[in-house]
């Protein structure tokens, strides 16, 4: 799943792709690196703390479907091979993304705060992503203490599930949510737990790309690694959750990511095929 923001200020790329060229120009290359998916976002969700500054700014409906919609439409054409997920929250953008072209939603508060996108979803027939957080989007860091992280998470993806499905959307994806709300050592520990998620039954994605766990477990949690530095990073803790039972990978690097599977993939190939 590539990412691609079409926002002014997401912590990696914002400004870059706000223009339906520019956003065009990213697909093209993420497509030819290997994306299956375009995950296009009109709203970030920075979070506020030293790392970011102020934190990403709340955007109205209207201006969240006037980024994403010529986007999603132009994808579409340019891209019949390519799924199109849009990340809102809003039930309103979400049925507006899928009129335009998108085949799935990506919901960051897991249909929490309200079922406009599994509604959405399930009258469109497209699957949903429900992923874990606390909070209203871009107001993390949240102080929450966890009895266990790995179950705490889980019960709560079981609910989000048990929700969007008595809305009526037949299939859905499950995000632990690494780094919305939790501690560095909570990260890894969502990350070495994969399998948890994995066990209720539904496909499992990541979005591990770039973030401050990343930087924080390469530098330190006060002079965490530069955004840039931190690919090798995230490559290490994605093979550790696709070896734990992630299907879906969320991220910037589609070519590294892309060769990172592809070998996966061969080894494990080998070694389901037992001895010769």
């Amino acid at each position: 799943m590539g990412i691609l923001n079409v926002t002014p200020d997401s912590f990696s790329d914002g400004g870059r792709y706000t223009t339906v060229d520019a956003a065009l120009r990213r697909a093209e290359a993420m497509a030819e690196e290997g994306a299956a998916l375009f995950d296009v976002g009109g709203e970030s969700t920075r979070p506020r703390g030293t790392t970011y500054g102020a934190g990403a700014e709340p955007v109205s409906p209207e201006e969240e479907k006037r980024r994403v919609v010529p986007v999603i439409v132009a994808l579409a054409r340019r891209f019949p091979h390519v799924l199109i997920s849009v990340d809102t929250y809003k039930g309103e953008v979400a049925r507006a993304a899928l009129a335009a072209g998108a085949h799935l939603v990506n919901d960051i508060t897991g249909v929490r705060d309200g079922v406009g996108t599994a509604r959405a979803a399930a009258d469109y027939g497209a699957p949903l992503i429900v992923m874990h957080a606390l909070g209203q989007p871009g107001a993390m860091p949240h102080e929450h203490t966890y009895t266990d992280v790995v179950e705490d998470v889980a019960q709560s993806l079981a609910e989000s599930i048990q929700t969007a499905e008595q809305a009526g959307v037949r299939d859905v994806v499950v995000d632990p949510g690494f780094g919305f709300g939790k501690s560095v050592e909570e990260n890894l520990r969502l990350i070495a737990h994969t399998d948890r998620f994995a066990a209720l039954g539904r496909p499992v994605l990541i979005g591990i790309s770039r973030k401050s766990t990343v930087g924080a477990v390469l530098g330190t949690p006060a002079a965490p690694a530069p955004i840039q530095d931190r690919l090798f990073g995230t490559l290490g803790l994605t093979a550790t959750a696709v070896l734990r039972g992630a299907s879906l990978v969320r991220t910037h690097d589609v070519r590294a990511t892309a060769e990172l599977l592809k070998v996966l993939d061969a080894a494990e190939a080998t070694r389901q095929e037992g001895p010769a």
